[in-house]
């Protein structure tokens, strides 16, 4: 099916997304939460519950699903490439939230197309953050689009060097399914027979987006002590699948400033699964 061009630059209505710590809960086990991380779970942790900020992906599903839909992806065939997001403030505990997503452009790739879906996030009119979606549509490329600018904020791990630190954590085989609780219910993580129609005969992948909390968690403990409200800032670029019960190993790279460049593997393969990524932390 042909992408609707025309949609280019078109915003999807408002979306309102209300949470309390049972959803902050949910999101923050779906990202593999480990009892030591309390603050993310329990709603009477002394000092209040904490939210973690890579849980702005979780209000944007929907308005970026509409995106999707009008510019007429087959969603069969949809995987994430990219995701980024900018905090502009700690989120409460609780919170009613509007979002807006824009759909930036439709790039070719000449094997598969890129949609750039951007989203702002408001708390009673604050803008509270900002995501940028990279979706990529197997199989939908060579229609004689443009291809996409080149985008020089990542930060590529130094070739090279030895990490400066090394994070390793073993997901669960019901991850996936745990994830999914948050709003991402793609059939492609949790049905072995869809995963294999598109192309995973070895049963559904873990969402680019469960492995992107675990890497902003293991930068977090590495680089922030722990401290979740520090992260401002994540980027990563999806190169690979994950399976529930892979062990994520992540590897960070202090760049000074605040900044920290990250790469991710599955433990007993060669090729990463997460590169061009990076995390900012306030002090």
């Amino acid at each position: 099916m042909p992408f609707d061009l025309s949609q280019i630059g078109a915003k999807s209505k408002t979306y309102t997304h209300a949470y309390d710590w049972k959803q902050q809960a949910t999101y923050a086990l779906g990202i593999g939460a480990k009892r030591d991380e309390l603050a993310y779970l329990y709603e009477n942790h002394a000092g209040g519950m904490n939210v973690f900020p890579t849980y702005a992906v979780v209000p944007a599903f929907e308005p970026v699903l509409e995106m999707m839909s009008r510019a007429q992806a087959n969603f069969a065939m949809v995987v994430h490439g990219a995701q980024k997001i900018r905090m502009k403030r700690a989120l409460p505990a609780t919170a009613t939230l509007e979002t807006v997503a824009t759909l930036r452009g439709i790039y070719d790739l000449k094997k598969l197309s890129s949609l750039i879906v951007d989203t702002e996030t408001r708390i009673d009119g604050e803008v509270a953050f900002t995501t940028e979606w990279g979706i990529l549509v197997r199989g939908e490329g060579n229609f004689g689009g443009e291809r996409p600018p080149k985008d020089d904020e990542g930060h590529s791990a130094p070739s090279g060097q030895e990490p400066d630190w090394e994070f390793e954590e073993a997901t669960s085989p019901e991850q996936a399914l745990l994830y999914r609780i948050s709003g991402d219910t793609n059939p492609l993580h949790a049905d072995p027979e869809f995963a294999a129609k598109v192309g995973f005969p070895q049963g559904p992948i873990l969402h680019g987006l469960c492995t992107y909390g675990h890497v902003a968690r293991a930068a977090t403990a590495k680089a922030a002590g722990g401290d979740a409200t520090k992260l401002s800032a994540m980027g990563a670029q999806f190169r690979n699948p994950v399976w529930p019960g892979d062990t994520i190993v992540t590897r960070g790279y202090n760049l000074g400033g605040g900044k920290v460049a990250l790469q991710a593997f599955a433990k007993g393969r060669p090729d990463p699964v997460v590169t061009n990524a990076w995390a900012t932390f306030n002090d």
